[in-house]
This record gives C-alpha cells, sequence and structure tokens, in this order.
C-alpha cells in the first residue's frame, strides 16, 4: 500500500524509506543537503576518493585497514586544517586521496542501500545532473527511481519516540532531483516537486533561515549553508563501487 507503486519516480524519507527502497531494488539517490551528500559531490568534484562508513562502525579502524584518512569533525577538522564533512574544506590538495567519511544520516543511508541496482549521491548541486545519469540507468536496468531525503535526527536522546526530523533543505534538494526525472511520479513526488517548485527562487534564503542551516551558521559554517544552497554548480555525479564512490561516466 505504502510502496508508491506502480509509479517509475518516488520518494522516501530516511533510514526506513531507504531500506524500503533497497528491498524494492529500486535506484537510489541519497539526498542529505546539509552536508554529506553536498560534500561528497564536492570531494569528487576535486577527484577525491570517498568511502562512506556508518557511524555504528569502527570507522577509524576501517580507514587505517584501507589505508585511507579518517574525516574528523567540523570543529576538530577546522584546527587541523584537514577536510571533513564540511564541503568548502575540499579543495585540488586532495585529489587522489582516500577518506572515509561517516555521517547519523547520509552515510547511514548509503550503507543501507549498498546493494541497489545502482546507488547515486544528489544534491541541490548536481541536481540536473545526477537526474540525467537516473534516467539513462533506469533504462538500462528497468528499475524504478527512489530518491531519498534523508532527514535529520532529534539529538536529545528521547529514543522511545520517532528520531527522524523531516529536514526542508533535503526535500528541496529531492525535489529539485524529481523535477529533471522522467517516468511517472508518485503523489508523493509530485508534492516534493511541487515544494521546490514554489521555493527555487529563494533556496538560498530559506535553506539560510531553515532549522539545520541555523544550526550550521551558529557553529561557524555559514559557508557551508550558502555552498550546499546552489543550484546545479556540478556535473559531477558520484555513484557507489566497491564500496567507494567514483564519478559516474557514460
Amino acid at each position: 500500500m505504502f510502496d508508491q507503486s506502480p509509479y517509475t519516480c518516488r520518494v522516501e524519507w530516511g533510514r526506513r524509506g531507504a531500506r524500503e527502497a533497497a528491498n524494492r531494488g529500486d535506484i537510489v539517490i541519497i539526498v542529505d543537503v546539509l552536508s554529506f551528500s553536498s560534500t561528497v559531490v564536492t570531494a569528487l568534484n576535486y577527484d577525491a576518493v570517498i568511502f562512506p562508513y556508518p557511524p555504528s562502525l569502527d570507522g577509524k579502524d576501517y580507514a587505517q585497514r584501507i589505508n585511507a584518512e579518517y574525516i574528523l569533525g567540523r570543529a576538530e577538522a577546522a584546527k587541523a586544517g584537514k577536510p571533513t564533512l564540511s564541503p568548502v574544506s575540499f579543495n585540488e590538495e586532495h585529489t587522489n586521496k582516500k577518506y572515509v567519511l561517516t555521517s547519523l544520516n547520509g552515510a547511514f543511508c548509503t550503507w543501507i542501500t549498498s546493494k541497489v541496482p545502482a546507488l547515486l549521491i544528489g544534491s541541490l548541486l548536481n541536481a540536473s545532473s545526477v537526474a540525467a545519469v537516473a534516467n539513462q540507468l533506469r533504462l538500462q536496468k528497468n528499475a524504478s527511481i527512489t530518491v531519498i531525503p534523508c532527514g535529520e535526527l532529534w539529538s536529545d536522546g528521547k529514543e522511545e519516540e520517532d528520531t527522524l526530523r523531516p529536514a526542508i533543505e533535503d526535500y528541496l534538494g529531492a525535489g529539485a532531483i524529481l523535477s529533471y526525472l522522467e517516468g511517472k511520479k508518485s503523489p508523493e513526488a509530485e508534492v516534493c516537486m511541487g515544494a521546490f517548485y514554489h521555493a527555487e527562487s529563494r533556496l538560498d534564503e530559506l535553506i539560510w533561515d531553515c532549522g539545520s542551516g541555523r544550526e550550521l551558521r551558529e557553529k561557524g559554517f555559514g559557508a557551508d549553508v550558502l555552498h550546499c544552497s546552489q543550484l546545479n554548480t556540478y556535473q559531477t555525479v558520484p555513484v557507489l563501487r566497491d564500496n567507494h564512490f567514483v564519478r559516474f561516466n557514460q
């Protein structure tokens, strides 16, 4: 009843939605605008090599085993001058270097969907490009597409309640990608696109002032919010291959 069939393009929230899409065998596009998806897209634009890893496992040990650098938290990495979950921390210096990146939302959803026919990373930064790749793969693999706005987690530790906090930046990113996808859209996808169309002229303003944007700004990472709010800046499309992201090539 809730799998949005028989529609070609679907939208599901968070970890549970990612698991449902994986069980269906859909092509999956992970959207975590602030900041996992935007960081992966930006890092690959500079040809860094990113290995996603769930925070529930020992990422530092994994990084040692594959001879990669474990990405630290924003504040700690900023003091050390190292790249982090902050997308603007990546530049040409990081070309061909290997990094293990964990996050509570985007990396976790990536882990859940790692065995799907194709796993892509989408953001506002590459919305039209990731949709173009998904359109191509849909025809090749004869599979539906599910876009996953990851959302955030409530941080007050009340595990007895639902911990997903829907995040408008991810919903708008998902809507942007859906607007470029071909194929019949589910009602859920139609509404998501509608949100994007309504907000398109004010994306930077709305994301700057939303809860997630304010959180990052108050921690001193306003540059990340500005960067992640840009629409179609990159043509880079990360696809998961052999446990790490590579640029999709025709």
